[in-house]
């Protein structure tokens, strides 16, 4: 197999011989020449040649995508001004069969484990209510949808221009180097009660308690460490026969995450036999703090449901979005109190059907309903100010003025954005904004296409979509500024295209995502240090689950984007 700089000139060189058969005979060097986006020709090379020297995603190392899911990989977890809590090592819940049992509901098969130095990602929410109980002021969790060890030392590398690390925390990105105040790393089981759990949505009632497929750790197949060499991924991708433990997904995860339970995928705030929970932000909200949540995807999806809403299933993005923003609902004919904050995507996106939705489906926007957004609209009586992407101007200070605006009022805010896609415009490795690739499972058949559409093969963004829309990190920057007037508040964040950009098997995409999340971090952080607030302030920073790119040839990715 050719060296990845010789795969990039082989590819640049076909690539010229058929837009620009004069060019081609300039020999190497000019091609090389050429390669401006080193990364994104590796990505455009692996899926041209179907297999690639640094690294493939699934459990084929002969196939650059074997897989194109979730896995139930160990997930790092970092964690800034967090009262010291008791969670891992000899106080991890797995090595107590007890305390295992409530957890899942049950004893998972092959999951107890007397030497488990890993915690569960429940635990994540017991050091927020820890920090609350601590009398933090100021308590963040920023979530990388789908980011797991493998990819963030991946993005690291790509980023610092070197291989700095083959296990612990890493160094590279702010959230990993930062030591302003006192900081602590662990890894976190994320699988879910159950897989294959049906509902009623109209009814908001679980059909089927415990679902099709258990879940569980087994840490002798998927490994005690994030980067455990000997790692089954048969085992993590929920493909091993003899202990197939269910593969989490979002709704589960952050359900665990802002609830402290465990539950069936596809639940949103709801336990596995459909009973409603309550979550850190409903917690936090009755003892007065400000809440609000950002997402980088549309406003209703799964990680930013979990910061509040209740459903039973993550599909019925209409009824999420009423809860988030304290409208009637399905599942809540008198309303929640709703969000302070609400800013993220889906803006655009435009269905006419959508069984998933329930009787109560409006035709219109997917994610949100267009009768909320003009019930929540200040300019209409509603307790909202309301900023929408607009046309010709810059998107970042649309939601400036807005959030003053809000302010001055007395307003909550609520910030809608995004693409046709739904997401706000991926960033790939080297800052700009052109994805190009990503092709989820090789094949050509219509579900795959959807797949490519979605998640970002040969997408183009126009200047619009870049200009029009707030980055990560600019929303980011004005929720924290506009929560921080208020004495006390709880903020979610999510940088959601990692997962997208793994669906995808992008690798290109994933590293710009998790370049975005990082600068949402420091946004954070700006902010805290302004403010000279770490004594009042916790921040976490973790994910919901990992994808299944294994990382074989480290040093392909040091030249940097």
């Amino acid at each position: 197999m050719l060296p990845p700089m010789k795969q990039l000139v082989q590819f640049g060189m076909a690539v010229l011989a058929m837009v620009c058969p004069v060019a081609a005979p300039a020999g190497e060097a000019a091609v090389a020449e050429a390669v401006s986006d080193p990364i994104r020709q590796m990505q455009a090379a692996a899926e041209e040649q179907g297999v690639a020297s640094w690294g493939y995603w699934g459990d084929q190392p002969g196939r650059y995508v074997s897989w194109s899911n979730h896995s139930n990989r160990l997930i790092p977890v970092y964690a800034f001004g967090v009262p010291k809590t008791p969670i891992g090592g000899v106080h991890s819940i797995y090595r107590d069969a007890e305390r295992l049992r409530a957890l899942y509901g049950r004893m998972p098969d092959n999951t107890l484990n007397p030497e488990a130095e890993y915690f569960d990602q429940t635990d994540v929410y017991r050091l927020q209510v820890a920090a609350a109980d601590a009398g933090k002021k100021y308590i963040v969790l920023l979530v990388f949808d789908g980011l797991d060890w493998t990819m963030t030392r991946t993005a690291a590398i790509a980023t610092r221009g070197r291989v700095d690390y083959d296990s612990g925390r890493g160094t590279g990105f702010a959230f990993q180097d930062y030591q302003g105040c006192p900081t602590s790393f662990g890894l976190c089981v994320t699988s879910p009660a159950n897989d294959g759990t049906k509902v009623d949505v109209d009814a908001q009632a679980v059909l089927n308690p415990g679902g099709a497929t258990p879940g569980g750790y087994d840490a002798s197949r998927g490994g005690a460490t994030a980067w455990t060499p000997r790692a089954s991924p048969l085992y993590l991708m929920g493909k091993d026969r003899d202990c197939p433990h269910a593969v989490t997904d979002s709704a589960a995860s952050a359900t665990s995450l802002c609830t402290g339970r465990k539950t069936y995928n596809d639940a949103i705030n709801v336990d596995p036999d459909g009973r409603q929970l309550e979550s850190i932000a409903h917690m936090l909200q009755a003892r007065g703090f400000a809440i609000g949540a950002v997402s980088s995807v549309p406003v209703s999806h799964a990680t930013p449901a979990c910061a509040y809403a209740q459903n039973v299933s993550r599909g019925d993005y209409q009824d999420i979005s009423r809860d988030l923003l304290g409208e009637p609902s399905v599942s809540h004919p008198t309303p929640l109190t709703g969000l302070d904050l609400l800013i993220g995507a889906g803006h655009g996106v435009l269905v006419e059907k959508d069984a998933d939705q329930g009787r109560n489906f409006e035709p219109g926007n997917k994610y949100v309903a267009d009768s909320t957004v003009a019930a929540i609209d200040s300019a209409a009586g509603g307790r909202y100010r309301v900023a929408l992407r607009t046309p010709g101007r810059r998107g970042a200070d649309v939601l400036t003025e807005a959030a003053a605006d809000a302010a001055a009022r007395g307003l909550r805010l609520f910030g809608f954005f995004g693409t046709e896609q739904g997401n706000l415009p991926f960033r790939t490795a080297n800052g700009d904004y052109d994805p190009g690739f990503g092709n989820p499972d090789g094949s050509d058949d219509p579900a795959s296409e959807t797949l490519r559409k979605k998640y970002g093969s040969q997408i183009h963004y126009s200047p619009a979509d870049v200009e029009e829309n707030p980055a990560l990190a600019e929303m980011t920057a004005v929720a924290v500024d506009f929560l921080g007037r208020r004495e006390r508040f709880w903020l979610m964040i999510e940088a959601g295209d990692v997962d997208w950009g793994s669906h995808a098997n992008n690798v290109d995409t994933s590293i710009g995502a998790v370049q975005s999340g990082d600068a949402a971090f420091r946004a954070v952080v700006d902010w805290i240090e302004r403010h000279d607030a770490w004594d009042d302030a916790a921040v976490i920073v973790t994910s919901d689950h990992g994808h299944m790119f294994m990382l074989t040839e480290p040093e392909a990715f040091a030249a940097g984007p």
